[in-house]
């Protein structure tokens, strides 16, 4: 029982070496299919070391060693797989050959049997229970009890004399396989525990840095600016818990919210710290101890340290974001962390912001083309049939002035983005009244539209050029007279508008290179302001029917 309880306490040391592992910035115990080369590289020199320590610590008994010497092999396969615990029951079995004795051999031999055994039980275990079952203190007691039973078995038919070998196994089997099996069990509990924390850590801290995604979304939308900057600071200092946050853009301060904002106020020049991010596009932390951070504000101020990050968008700095802690209080770590990797993200949500800033723009500015080349020709054609008309019915002419007069108004008073699809059909109307009047007999519209539909919302300026490329594009090339329709209905749960035509020409326009602008910006404006599957399609039958279809889920008819 002295030996027992002797190896308990050689045991006892490393735990207390697996306790400060754990607690140090080298712990990387991560998931086997993540680990790195390096995370490898660390557990192998760390368990190595508690093989090789294991055997200068161990007991002398009748010219061997009772020793914890196991444990680092044995917990290495099951942490690693085999060719960690292999690689490190290799090392610590070549450590125990070259220490001597009558029973190097033997040990040397069954150190790396040791660790190969534990590579084996985590293969099996994660295989057919998943990878959680060798981290279990459980898992580590009983491989180390089969461990340490085999590394017995191996003495006895490799250690000679035999009957010294007998008289070793004697003594020290049941100390060495209690005291080993216990110590790799708890051993085991402290390295799980300590990864298990690390893992909740990281998720709580991915749910926060999703929380601050979805929280700061709506705002950066609308760009990086003043009046957005306050409700930023605000999230980010409710999600991060420091003590104050502070926005800047390149000159002064924006926003400042907690600790110290009786003397931190928006409109300040910025800081020293902050014109260092800037310059160098780098990170500065000053924790207040090895670093101080004075304040320039105030010398009653709070706050003792400070993390400055630089915020990037596209290559340009545009501002930092500042945390704060007081001077009472240690500046976690894992907030500096939070911090570094939220400038990344407000970075990305700025530039996303920015494209689809640009790219609503670009759309805007090919929809003002497109009237601009439409509008001229379409009023050069009306006036000249109104001209006509004139001659022989004053009062038609009228009628037709009134209809240019309503179609421009619209053209000029309508919203850049959605008009209903009851608008739409108004401007279709006054369209095709002066169509109708220029092509007489030779064009027929109908138009058959659900009434539940009319509340619908379309991008502005959708119909009207899908019709006029029917008319101008088609019906207008033809000898005969021709028709066209516009039908709105409910098809498998979504708005369905069809703009046809008779002439189905389609495709010889699209070769000829003539299909229409606004085809394609009516197309564009669609993908970009309708979403969930909302889109335009094409169908033609030569010579028969070209059909022009937008579609929009129902949610999003309805939510319009």
């Amino acid at each position: 029982m002295k030996l027992l309880f002797s190896l308990i306490q050689v045991a006892s040391f490393f735990l207390f070496v697996a306790y400060a592992y754990c607690n140090s910035p080298m712990f990387r115990m991560r998931r086997l299919e993540a680990a790195s080369r390096r995370d490898l590289a660390v557990m192998y020199l760390f368990f190595s070391v508690i093989s090789i320590g294991g055997t200068y610590l161990g007991l002398p008994v009748h010219g061997a060693l009772a020793n914890t010497r196991a444990i680092g092999p044995v917990l290495a396969g099951l942490v690693g797989g085999p060719y960690l615990g292999l690689a490190v029951g290799l090392t610590g079995g070549l450590h125990r050959y070259f220490y001597g004795g009558f029973t190097a051999l033997a040990c040397g031999v069954s150190t790396t049997v040791e660790g190969a055994l534990g590579g084996v039980v985590h293969l099996y275990l994660a295989r057919r229970y998943g990878a959680e079952r060798p981290l279990s203190p459980l898992t580590a007691l009983v491989t180390m009890m089969v461990a340490e039973a085999l590394q017995m078995i191996i003495i006895l038919l490799v250690a000679r004399p035999f009957p010294d070998a007998l008289q070793l196994v004697e003594a020290i089997a049941f100390p060495m396989i209690a005291a080993n099996s216990l110590g790799a069990a708890i051993f085991m509990s402290i390295l799980r525990d300590r990864r298990d924390l690390y893992d909740q850590v990281g998720a709580a801290s991915t749910a926060r840095a999703l929380r601050i995604a979805g929280r700061t979304l709506g705002p950066l939308a609308k760009g990086f600016t003043p009046d957005v900057a306050p409700e930023l600071a605000k999230i980010i200092l409710e999600e991060t818990g420091v003590g104050a946050v502070a926005i800047t853009d390149t000159q002064t301060v924006l926003a400042f919210v907690g600790i110290g904002s009786d003397h931190h106020k928006p409109g300040m020049t910025l800081a020293p710290e902050c014109h260092r991010a800037i310059l160098h596009r780098d990170v500065q932390f000053m924790d207040g101890a090895h670093e101080p951070y004075h304040c320039g504000y105030s010398d009653q101020c709070p706050l003792g340290s400070v993390l400055v990050i630089p915020l990037q968008v596209d290559g340009e700095v545009i501002g930092t974001i500042k945390l704060f802690e007081p001077a009472s209080k240690r500046f976690l770590s894992i907030n500096r962390t939070l911090g570094e990797g939220l400038a990344q993200l407000l970075a990305t949500q700025l530039l996303r912001a920015r494209y689809e800033e640009q790219k609503n723009l670009l759309v805007l500015a090919e929809l003002k083309l497109a009237h601009a080349q439409i509008n001229p020709h379409f009023l050069f054609n009306s006036l000249t049939t109104i001209q006509a008309i004139m001659r022989r019915d004053a009062n038609r002419a009228r009628e037709l002035l009134n209809h240019l007069s309503t179609f421009f108004r619209m053209n000029l008073k309508r919203s850049p983005e959605f008009s209903t699809l009851e608008e739409e059909l108004t401007h279709v109307n006054a369209y095709l009244e002066i169509e109708k009047a220029r092509f007489q007999e030779r064009l027929t519209v109908a138009i058959d539209v659900d009434p539940t539909l009319l509340q619908v919302k379309l991008p502005t300026f959708t119909l009207q050029p899908l019709l006029e490329n029917a008319i101008k594009h088609g019906i207008a090339d033809k000898l005969e007279p021709g028709s066209a329709r516009i039908h709105a209905f409910w098809e498998d749960g979504a708005a369905r508008i069809d703009v046809e035509d008779d002439a189905g020409t389609y495709f010889e326009r699209k070769e000829r290179g003539k299909d229409g602008l606004g085809l394609g910006i009516v197309e564009k404006r669609i993908r970009n302001l309708l979403k969930g599957g909302s889109g335009l399609t094409v169908t033609c039958d030569p010579h028969v029917r070209t059909c022009v279809s937008i579609r929009i889920p129902a949610e999003e008819a309805r939510a319009s």
